[in-house]
């Protein structure tokens, strides 16, 4: 199991996310947003408020996605350090 070590929120409901393996993907959030405890992420607001728990992504309301369902379904971008620079 790969561990979520770094996440960040974007505008478009996605997140980039580093593991412990060192790969950085991205996931989308989208197509969850519709169903139960996930229409509160609709607000970009509250999305945002993501953090790191339990080697995965939690908000406050305990929303949670595994991790294995992030790596297997998030999309390989470059080095996530290179994605999140300040310019």
């Amino acid at each position: 199991m790969n561990k979520v070590v770094a996440v960040r929120a974007n505008d478009n409901h996605t997140l980039d996310l580093k593991f412990s393996d060192g790969r950085a993907k991205r996931f989308d959030v989208k197509p969850y947003l519709e169903f139960g405890i996930f229409q509160q992420l609709k607000d970009i607001r509250y999305f945002k408020c993501v953090r790191l728990a339990l080697n995965t992504v939690q908000w406050p309301n305990e929303q949670d996605f595994s991790s294995d369902t992030l790596y297997l379904d998030g999309e390989d971008i470059d080095d996530f350090a290179k994605q999140h620079t300040a310019a």
